[in-house]
């Protein structure tokens, strides 16, 4: 059987699911280790790692099947970049197919057509430990915005939040700012005991740790966005920046393609599980750009990689 695979490849774990290549049809998926930047340190070993298991994985689960397109949606990739060349050709030895058998972009874009379906414009805003947003208007031009690492562009995403919500606590301990029941729920989250004096510099020994990086701050997001929903101003006025930077994201891309009122879908852990920075980004969209709507992806970065897999088998 001719089989197509679309692979979703994070920075935490990589999905591949495969396709028939006639009807489409689903037929089994496969896990596998997440990707980093292919400049990174073993980037090309844990990108070709992350393909090779995730679909022998999901093969394991069939009879036997040839692959014969792929497409691939990727952390860390820049279109029209040497970087998506050397993806491409990673990917293709990897799987084993001729590098004409092989897109690959970055995920966002994936998560883009699949959160579209047969719509041919809107808006993906991404927000887990970091965040992007890019859309696509009905004359097939794209746009995006954020991602540029989360060193120097977080806002909106749930390392913004926590990382935030954590100097706060720090603006507490040493008399900026008036105590509240955030720097206890903090540094309690950390391990840490809020009446320990020498917490603050354990604080500071902490965020520097090799383990610990966006997705350490990223893990306190959730206890900001509860102060925040218990009434603590600072903590809310945390979840308000970054609801207006995700909003700021969709009109800036709005504006550049001429959508007028695109629909936007809103992917990632942060905005689905953060209800209240869903809230205020709908109330800082409606802001923004009125009569623009939230709506529901039709499909996650796994389809929209079938659908680029599939752009392979045309003529």
């Amino acid at each position: 059987m001719a089989l197509v695979a679309g692979f979703d490849a994070g920075q935490t774990h990589t999905t591949c699911r495969l396709a028939a290549a006639g009807s489409g049809a689903v037929l089994a998926e496969g896990q596998g280790p997440g990707v980093c930047h292919l400049l990174g340190p073993n980037g090309p070993d844990r990108f070709g790692r992350a393909l090779g298991q995730s679909l022998q994985q999901a093969l394991d689960q069939l009879s036997p099947g040839r692959l014969v397109a792929a497409g691939i949606g990727a952390s860390g990739i820049e279109v029209g970049t040497p970087v998506q060349d050397q993806a491409r050709q990673l990917a293709a030895a990897a799987l084993g197919l001729p590098l004409q058998g092989v897109l690959v972009t970055g995920d966002e874009r994936t998560a883009l057509r699949g959160a579209m379906g047969s719509q041919s414009a809107g808006i993906v805003v991404i927000s887990g430990t970091g965040m992007i947003a890019v859309g696509r208007n009905g004359a097939g031009e794209e746009h995006r915005c954020g991602g540029w690492g989360w060193l120097l562009d977080g806002a909106g995403s749930a390392m913004d939040i926590g990382r935030d919500g954590l100097a706060l606590t720090l603006e507490m301990a040493d008399g900026r700012r008036s105590d509240s029941p955030l720097r206890a729920r903090i540094w309690a989250g950390l391990g840490l005991d809020p009446g320990d004096p020498q917490a603050p510099q354990a604080i500071k020994a902490r965020v520097v740790a090799p383990d610990f990086g966006a997705a350490g701050f990223a893990r306190l997001a959730p206890l900001v966005a509860a102060a925040a929903a218990e009434g603590d101003p600072a903590a809310a006025a945390v979840v308000e920046r970054s609801a207006q930077a995700l909003a700021r994201m969709v009109a800036t891309i709005s504006q550049r393609l001429a959508l007028g009122n695109p629909p936007v879908w809103p992917l990632g852990g942060a905005l689905e599980h953060l209800e209240l920075l869903r809230q205020r980004f709908a109330a800082a969209l409606a802001l923004h750009c009125p009569g623009t709507r939230l709506e529901q992806a039709a499909g996650d970065g796994c389809s929209g990689a079938l659908a680029l897999a599939r752009l392979c088998l045309e003529p």
